[in-house]
């Protein structure tokens, strides 16, 4: 019988996560079965639990319950705990282990997908909520010379700041926070992981954020990333949506789950034919 893993979130049913990691077991070799849980709002970790129950091995874990994993697991890494959220969960018998890949499988977009490395770079993160603190970690341990978050609510911007002073510290990176109407101007990154896409807004931030040349990623995909993709461009960056970092952070949960390593470039090639060729 295949081991069983799924995403779990609410709503699920747009997740491309089961075309992702059955190419990844094709390519290795892996006898997974991958599907998706749609979860009641107030019944997520009851989700969970009769998930493993039946013999799940793990799970990834999507909106809106990421910041609710970390509690339900005996062990937590490093970067779930420094984001306060997860989105991956192994179901080891000694007791379940969660981790955050999100801001990993950002990082290796932007370096290895767009070829943009952050070390020394200014980078504007938008947004300080779920999405915000999965990648803020790992985005200053890429070393970049400088990370602003900005947020509509300042205090938030602040208290995500205050979490990861230390960790930039260590990485020798400025860190501040910035209200979403004067960040700075000239940024060489932008990543937007507000949920300024999912309303239909082109852009939280005003076009001056984006220096010359730079690279502007927003955290979706598809239709609700177009507006904040052609922004981008009308303002002269080279605009990347969230499918590289899906398929990046994909990459890593299979990774913690199997013990193997897939290649992620030809996934996400397929993935962009697919998408493309939707009706």
């Amino acid at each position: 019988m295949s081991d069983r893993y799924a995403v779990l979130g609410n709503p699920v049913a747009h997740s491309r996560s089961p075309d992702i990691h059955a190419a990844f077991a094709r390519q290795t070799g892996q006898d997974i079965e991958y599907g998706r849980l749609l979860c009641p709002l107030d019944g997520f970790e009851a989700a969970v639990r009769e998930f493993a129950a039946g013999g799940g091995r793990g799970c990834n874990v999507t909106l809106p319950f990421k910041f609710e994993v970390p509690r339900l697991a005996a062990r937590c890494s490093d970067r779930a705990r420094l984001a306060g959220a997860a989105n991956t969960l192994r179901f080891d018998a000694a007791g379940w282990f969660a981790d955050n890949t999100d801001g990993i499988g950002l990082v290796r977009d932007i370096e290895h997908g767009a070829g943009v490395p952050l070390a020394g770079r200014r980078v504007l993160l938008v947004g300080a909520g779920g999405a915000g603190a999965g990648v803020l970690g790992p985005l200053l341990a890429a070393r970049p010379a400088e990370v602003v978050v900005a947020n509509r609510t300042l205090d938030k911007a602040h208290a995500l700041v205050s979490r990861h002073v230390s960790w930039a510290r260590e990485h020798g990176v400025r860190l501040a926070a910035s209200a979403l109407e004067r960040p700075g101007d000239a940024f060489d990154v932008v990543v937007n992981a507000s949920a300024s896409s999912l309303q239909g807004l082109s852009s939280p931030v005003p076009p001056e954020v984006l220096g010359a040349g730079a690279l502007a990623v927003d955290l979706m995909y598809g239709a609700a990333a177009a507006p904040f993709l052609a922004w981008a461009r009308a303002a002269g960056a080279t605009a990347r949506d969230g499918l590289g970092m899906l398929v990046e952070q994909a990459a890593e949960s299979f990774h913690i789950w199997r013990g193997v390593r897939p290649l992620t470039a030809p996934v996400l090639l397929a993935l962009c034919a697919s998408l493309a060729a939707a009706p």
